[in-house]
């Protein structure tokens, strides 16, 4: 217990302190995206530049800190919609059942059965590279999980003894849906959404990082991995370890909470939600 407790208070002080810094950081010093200093390239972590520069001579501390801020916005706008599509086709599905339930199912397996990151291509492909292209191709490709979560839920609420009591007293499938079944399964959409974040998150920097994502120019922790390429063969460790400490420091502390969020939840079946 005092474990899981340790873990939980890191995981939130990590996650306050990102929140923070991508809140209060953009306000204070601005970031010139274009700007190119080749006086100071790649110099080694030191105290002008905490994390060194990159191969044009940009400080890495604050760029990371600009391609959270764009990794956050798209990991939280994506698993919000996603989260929405994704409860209310299993709602639907789960309330309804027959063919309705059929359909959504089909195509569900339809969308599950393409890779993620090859279906996200393919979106992204459609538009001019930018945040909102990636924001939908992460959407598309994360709302299946969402809904075989919120079906399973909405069957086994089905079978409760106040739905049976409310269809009974002349409730319609879709009061008895909005008013009884919806607010059961807003917990397990919420859990959804919270693990939702990191893989959305790590979708970006892949996209990023295969020069699908946001332009080339822009600060994503993505592109600053790829344009670290060559720098790393050349024995310059730091423009890839700091920018891929930043997706993944995060990503675990979100873990950690929705861990214990899942524990809350359900504390004697720990099992794993899978996304």
């Amino acid at each position: 217990m005092a474990r899981r407790t340790w873990a939980l208070r890191v995981s939130a002080a990590v996650m306050a302190a990102v929140v923070l810094a991508v809140l209060v950081v953009p306000l204070v010093v601005p970031l010139d995206e274009q700007a190119v200093d080749l006086g100071a390239k790649l110099l080694p972590p030191g105290p002008a530049h905490p994390f060194g520069t990159d191969e044009v001579g940009r400080d890495l501390l604050l760029r990371c800190v600009y391609g959270l801020r764009v990794s956050l916005l798209v990991g939280v706008v994506a698993a919000l919609v996603a989260t929405v599509v994704g409860t209310a086709a299993g709602a639907l599905a789960g309330a309804l059942g027959g063919r309705t339930d059929r359909l959504l199912m089909r195509l569900v397996d339809l969308f599950s059965s393409v890779p993620h990151l090859l279906l996200g291509i393919f979106v992204v492909a459609l538009f001019r590279p930018g945040i909102w292209p990636v924001v939908a191709s992460v959407a598309v490709t994360h709302w299946l999980s969402t809904a075989r979560v919120v079906r399973a839920e909405v069957l086994s609420l089905r079978t409760r003894p106040y739905i049976d009591a409310a269809v009974s007293g002349g409730a319609s499938r879709w009061r008895v849906t909005v008013r009884h079944l919806l607010p059961g399964v807003l917990p397990q959409a919420g859990l959804a959404a919270v693990l939702m974040v990191p893989h959305a998150i790590w979708h970006e920097s892949a996209l990023s990082f295969l020069g699908l994502g946001l332009p080339t120019h822009r600060a994503s922790l993505g592109n600053m991995v790829d344009s670290a390429r060559g720098s790393l063969l050349a024995g310059d460790w730091w423009p890839t370890l700091f920018p891929g400490l930043f997706i993944i420091v995060p990503t675990l502390a979100l873990a950690g909470l929705a861990g214990a969020w899942r524990t809350r939840l359900n504390p004697r079946h720990r099992s794993e939600l899978t996304l």
